[in-house]
């Protein structure tokens, strides 16, 4: 109930002039925590076996306070980073930080931070153990000369600029901000919760990725201290939610894992693979009307990682 108050309290705040909408998305400041997400993704997406080896364009959707995934991803080979948000998050000089601290992870071929480090973060894997046979000396080495690595940097310093090797595009207005069927690795961490227009973005995705790519998706199904079950934003009516999420340009869409399932299938996407989180949910007694009739796998899924592939 105490974060029942608190959540009212901070939607009904979202009223009061001069008030910050956006808020901090979190995580992403860390190099580290970067370096260990993209190297998931790549993972994950790789093991779909539709991926090129070696993505050469990638998509970050809500990228968030920092665009340090996608640092790591231009650092691991890719030629060029779209960052998609609704809001301009990104700090230069904070990712400018987290850039140097990435090349050196990646010239020391640092194992992945694994749970001991990042114990809520998923995906999971098998090995911690920097993917060599994936990103082997040669292909590193091509992707960290000196002459590379400076481009990059040159980069990260006009985030406008039309031809660079990064865009950051916020807002992404509609589909058409990224040319059709040109993105190899479409990925985001614990955003898609956040999506209003689901229907809209999926399709959106389905336009951007290429024949030969892959979508690699870590959902995250929770609360976000909304509630104090995990699951306790399915509690509140409809008019309820509407006062906690007050005049943010987002919060939470309280869709469940079925719905995101449906959408990716009728956008055009085949399931290649998902990895599901549980825990115990709230009896249906407690949830409001319209999600009482859920299903007992939307009931307590927590949490998902989806990779897809263009059908």
């Amino acid at each position: 109930m105490l974060l029942k108050i608190k959540a009212l309290a901070s939607g009904l705040a979202t009223y009061l002039p001069r008030r910050n909408l956006a808020g901090k998305t979190g995580g992403t400041d860390s190099a580290r925590y970067c370096y260990s997400v993209w190297l998931r993704h790549l993972l994950g997406a790789h093991e779909s076996g539709r991926m090129p080896r070696h993505p050469r364009i990638v998509a970050e959707l809500g990228p968030g306070d920092s665009i340090g995934i996608g640092l790591a991803a231009l650092l691991s080979g890719a030629e060029q980073y779209f960052a998609l948000d609704v809001v301009r998050y990104s700090d230069l000089a904070g990712s400018q930080q987290i850039f140097e601290e990435l090349v050196g992870l990646f010239k020391a071929r640092t194992p992945i931070p694994g749970d001991e480090e990042f114990p809520g973060v998923y995906p999971k894997l098998r090995s911690y153990a920097f993917p060599r046979d994936l990103l082997g000396e040669a292909h590193l080495q091509a992707a960290l000369e000196p002459t590379r690595v400076s481009s990059i940097r040159e980069s990260l310093g006009d985030l406008d600029a039309p031809r660079g090797r990064i865009r950051y595009l916020a807002p992404w207005t509609d589909e058409e901000s990224v040319a059709e069927h040109t993105i190899d690795l479409i990925y985001s961490q614990a955003v898609l919760e956040h999506v209003d227009n689901l229907q809209t973005v999926y399709r959106s995705m389905r336009r951007w990725v290429a024949a030969t790519g892959v979508m690699s998706h870590q959902i995250d199904y929770r609360s976000h201290g909304k509630a104090d079950e995990w699951n306790g934003h399915w509690s509140y009516s409809d008019a309820t939610w509407k006062l906690v999420v007050g005049r943010r340009p987002y919060l939470l869409n309280r869709a469940p894992h079925s719905e995101h399932m449906r959408l990716l299938r009728e956008s055009g996407f085949d399931i290649a693979a998902v990895d599901l989180q549980r825990a115990a949910a709230l009896p249906r007694s407690r949830l409001a009307r319209r999600f009482r009739d859920l299903s007992n796998e939307d009931l307590t899924t927590c949490g998902a990682y989806v990779v897809a592939t263009p059908r």
